[in-house]
């Protein structure tokens, strides 16, 4: 059983925007950066739990909508407050025009 899981397809994903994938009850952020590379996080803000493809993508951070907490979303690094707790970031390949994400430790 692989941990590669397929989460969109690459053109699913404007350059230097995120969005929502959902897989086995967990939510992930998909991003292609404007150098049009992929990345991929956790899906919710640690500090309350909101759905960060909702939030506003410049350059490398991610803005979370309810607060404004940033993170790097290649690093996962929380950048500014309220956030304090970075995010778990998670391997990206593309492979025939869809976006994996790598689940496995």
């Amino acid at each position: 059983m692989s941990d590669w899981i397929e989460a969109c397809a690459a053109d699913d994903i404007d350059e230097e925007d995120v969005i929502r994938f959902d897989h086995a009850g967990r939510s992930f952020a998909i991003y292609r950066s404007p150098e049009d590379e992929f990345f991929a996080t956790d899906g919710l803000c640690t500090h309350e739990q909101i759905h960060l493809s909702q939030g506003l993508v410049m350059g490398d951070i991610i803005e979370c909508p309810k607060h404004n907490g940033r993170f790097n979303y290649k690093t996962g690094a929380a950048r500014g407050a309220p956030v304090c707790v970075n995010l778990r970031t998670y391997a990206v390949k593309v492979d025939g025009g869809k976006v994996f994400i790598h689940l496995g430790n």
